[in-house]
């Protein structure tokens, strides 16, 4: 936080991110409004998740080869257009169900290239050495969304209903856009450049293959799609909320609520930890939430079931900042991007597959028992990742943290706007 333009860019973040997480309240809550189907509403995520399963190890090649802000400046403006073009559309009472699944991929394809891109943006302002820590205060962002953006979305469906959710989510883009423009038009501040090698065929594939070679980046990845599952929330709690409690959308956004502020407390936690991430740490918090998952999901009282949720947020957050700073951390300067871009194919990019796995599991064994098991299945997920991962996390042998260091902190002294 002592770099100004990350304060601004952290700022900034909050409202986007909170926009993102009303219009996903709004959207979720049409879709089973429109349809009652576990099943659709399960393909609505896989609509918006499918471009990040296949494309966003393309896009990293992007933020490896051009200037991260002049892709966020496109990205962000496709964010607005969007959200402005669905908000038009319902309040006309045009609006159908397939216009919501076409949406939804179209801010897909748009976070393809936005997720790897934002992700080595935040390295470019703070520099390596408190990489470890911008991530886990990235998470407190995200997770402070849950909070805000359900609570807000919540009040507006009851209120003025969806429409104004898709407005507020497109205004919300407007500061981080107003961030990248007024760094990429300020002179005097060296950002980090973008990688001058692998300029040829074969950019992308060099990425996978990075990836997996590495045991610690490959066994975190893995990890990263389970998890993916939990935070899928969009899925698992509108079918906690009215078949296992028989609540409406006001307990749904207190579900959502709930997780984000445990979440909150786990990214704080993860942003004031050391600056070198440990692979014990992070394999045993993922199987200490995968326990606190399945036992949440089988809560007879909904008290219970908020508590649980609550930890499930503040140990997954922790977590999964810990092995998204390892991954950074331990892959060369020169392929962030593309291994950042996997790592956005396995979350959320895997979302496609395991939301179908989630939606068909909720309706096949029944309404409130489908519930409960749609709800476990991260939960049995994370502990199997984390057994198979336990010997590549031990930290045996990791002689070398940082596979190449680069001087980005001296590239980024404290740009101000």
């Amino acid at each position: 936080m002592r770099v100004r333009a990350y304060r601004w860019w952290v700022v900034s973040q909050v409202l986007s991110a909170s926009g993102g997480a009303t219009q996903a309240v709004a959207q979720s809550w049409l879709v089973l409004h429109l349809t009652h189907s576990a099943f659709l509403l399960a393909l609505t995520a896989t609509a918006t998740f499918t471009p990040l399963l296949l494309a966003s190890a393309w896009a990293g090649s992007l933020a490896d080869r051009f200037d991260r802000r002049k892709v966020l400046v496109i990205t962000q403006s496709l964010y607005i257009g969007l959200g402005v073009a669905l908000g038009a559309l319902l309040v006309a009472g045009a609006v159908q169900v397939w216009m919501l699944f076409v949406f939804a991929f179209a801010n897909g394809c748009v976070s393809a290239v936005d997720s790897p891109s934002r992700q080595v943006f935040v390295l470019e302002l703070v520099g390596t050495d408190s990489v470890a820590s911008a991530i886990g205060f990235n998470e407190v962002v995200i997770n402070a969304s849950r909070v805000l953006g359900p609570a807000l979305g919540g009040v507006l469906l009851a209120t003025v209903g969806f429409a104004t959710c898709f407005f507020v989510n497109a205004a919300s883009y407007l500061p981080p856009l107003g961030v990248v423009v007024v760094l990429l038009w300020r002179r005097g501040w060296a950002h980090l450049p973008p990688a001058q090698e692998d300029r040829g065929p074969g950019r992308v594939r060099k990425g996978l293959a990075f990836a997996w070679r590495n045991p610690a980046i490959r066994y975190s990845m893995l990890m990263a799609v389970a998890a993916g599952m939990l935070f899928n929330m969009g899925t698992t709690l509108p079918l906690m909320a009215t078949r296992a409690y028989h609540m409406g959308a006001g307990g749904y956004g207190a579900m959502m609520a709930t997780f984000g502020g445990g979440a909150v407390f786990g990214a704080l936690i993860a942003s004031s930890g050391p600056p070198w991430p440990s692979g014990q740490r992070v394999r045993g918090l993922a199987a200490l939430t995968g326990v606190v998952v399945c036992l949440g999901a089988a809560s007879p009282r909904v008290g219970l079931f908020f508590a649980g949720l609550a930890l499930a947020g503040f140990l997954s957050i922790w977590f999964i900042a810990l092995a998204n700073a390892l991954v950074q951390l331990r892959t060369e300067p020169g392929l962030r991007g593309r291994v950042m871009g996997v790592w956005t194919m396995a979350l959320p990019g895997s979302t496609p597959i395991t939301s179908l796995l989630v939606g068909g599991v909720a309706t096949w064994a029944g309404r409130a028992a489908g519930a409960r098991d749609a709800f476990a299945l991260p939960g049995v997920a994370l502990l199997l990742t984390a057994a198979l991962a336990w010997r590549s996390l031990s930290d045996r042998g990791e002689s070398a943290r940082l596979v190449a260091p680069v001087d980005v902190a001296a590239a980024t002294t404290a740009p101000a706007i």
